[in-house]
């Protein structure tokens, strides 16, 4: 503890300037680094995706019924245009729903 006011004062503006260390320069809290996600199909060495395996299949699709997009599922680009050809395809034989019920 400091025993005078001026003492007072420069522990408050370091407690300050440590807070202010702390927020990014912009003012905006710090961004968490995210990790990368990996393509499920290429760690697990799968070339081709079957239109009639609904079990690989269901949980690139959500509730809504939508294909899910590539920046959340992970996949990497070619496995993404596989993927939903054989999804299209699926629907189109009646093995997935076209929409949710």
């Amino acid at each position: 503890m400091a025993t005078n006011f001026e003492d007072q004062t420069t522990d408050v503006e370091q407690e300050g300037a440590d807070i202010a260390r702390a927020v990014a320069p912009t003012g905006r809290t710090p961004r968490r680094i995210r990790r990368r996600k990996q393509c499920r199909f290429c760690s697990e060495k799968i070339d081709l995706i079957d239109y009639k395996d609904v079990r690989l299949l269901q949980p690139f699709i959500p509730e809504r019924g939508k294909i899910m997009p590539r920046r959340i599922s992970g996949v990497c680009a070619p496995h993404q245009r596989m993927l939903a050809t054989a999804i299209k395809r699926a629907r189109i034989m009646a093995l997935i729903p076209f929409v949710a019920d």
